[in-house]
This record gives C-alpha cells, sequence and structure tokens, in this order.
C-alpha cells in the first residue's frame, strides 16, 4: 500500500475524532491552547494505537486469510465508511449547547469510541504487507492535527462542520475499500480490456 493511500485512510479515521473534537470545542467554556493539545493527544495515541491492536490480530490469521485478504479489507473499510455515512445521514443535526469541562475519563471513553473502526483498519493491514508502524504514525499524526484544528474549529463555527465531516470521512474510507479490491482482483485491468 502506498503512503498516498495510507494518507487518505489516516484522513478518514480522524474524522470521527475531528467531529467530537468539534463538539468539544462548541462545549467547552473556553478553549485554550493546553485543552486543544490534550484533546488532540487523547484522540492521535487511541487512533495510533488501535490499527496496531488490530494488525497484532490479523496477523496471527494471515496464513488461513491470505486469498481472502482483499475482501477482509474491502468490506472492512466499506462497512465503517457506510455506517460513518448512515449515522451522518440519520443524525438530527442537534448541536450540544450544554458547556462542560472535559475529564481525563471522558477523554478516554471518547478516544476509544472514535478509534475502534481504526483497529478494524489495522486487522485488515495484516493481509495488505503495510509497514504497520509508518501506518500508525501517520494516522496518530494526522488524527492529532485534525483534532487540535477541530476544537478550535468547533468554537468557531461549531455543528456545521461535525456533520460534513463524517460524511466526507465515510465516502473517502468506501473509496480506499473500492481501491484495494480493485488493484487485488485485476477489476482495473478488466476495465481496460472493455475499453
Amino acid at each position: 500500500m502506498d503512503l498516498f493511500t495510507i494518507l487518505f485512510i489516516a484522513f478518514g479515521l480522524s474524522m470521527d475524532a475531528f467531529a467530537v473534537s468539534i463538539t468539544n470545542g462548541v462545549t467547552l467554556q473556553e478553549v485554550r491552547i493546553k485543552d486543544a493539545l490534550k484533546i488532540a493527544a487523547y484522540f492521535g495515541v487511541f487512533q495510533g494505537l488501535m490499527p496496531l491492536l488490530g494488525w497484532l490480530v490479523g496477523i496471527n490469521f494471515e496464513n488461513y486469510i491470505t486469498k481472502f485478504d482483499h475482501w477482509v479489507a474491502f468490506l472492512l473499510l466499506a462497512f465503517i465508511g457506510g455506517k460513518m455515512i448512515y449515522e451522518t445521514l440519520k443524525s438530527d443535526d442537534s448541536c450540544p449547547t450544554e458547556k462542560v469541562e472535559l475529564c481525563n475519563k471522558t477523554l478516554v471513553m471518547l478516544a476509544i469510541a472514535t478509534s475502534i473502526d481504526a483497529l478494524a483498519v489495522g486487522v485488515s493491514f495484516a493481509f495488505l504487507q503495510v509497514s504497520i508502524l509508518q501506518s500508525i504514525l501517520i494516522i496518530g499524526v494526522i488524527t492529532f492535527i485534525v483534532c487540535f484544528i477541530g476544537v478550535y474549529l468547533g468554537k468557531k463555527f461549531g455543528c456545521l462542520l461535525k456533520r460534513n465531516a463524517e460524511l466526507i470521512g465515510g465516502i473517502i474510507l468506501v473509496m480506499i475499500g473500492f481501491k484495494i479490491f480493485a488493484e487485488h482482483t485485476d477489476l482495473i485491468s478488466a476495465f481496460k480490456i472493455l475499453n
């Protein structure tokens, strides 16, 4: 898997955390740089570690699934992306108005909840001969940056961005799933022959 694809996966995966960071920015009494750094760090670390855990699980089953690896990657990414799209479209567009202070326990729960998708992607990484250290570093750093920005955007623009971020993230993951499937099944070659 090339660097460009990993970057797109990282952006796609970070969109859930970005949306929650926007919500955090909306609900904080005041946004200080230390708050934005703390929120971004929680999301970045968990988003980076979850693919590693998924990869460790997946690598143990690699011998059993190598013939179907592209199907596994396609189905996982399509499911995760489809779920993000579905949840965005069915949401009620409500925006939190209650002001809160985020404690560490809340941030851990939010970080885990938004990084479960990354765990599933990590499983697919095990079958695609991906450099896992490079991938988790890219995913973690991109999530950190995106979430840091998201906290400030939440304070400025609120819920308008949250909905669009989740929708775009879902679309990106579904497209990457199709790309992996097409590359491993020579679907692209078949289309070139037909033309």
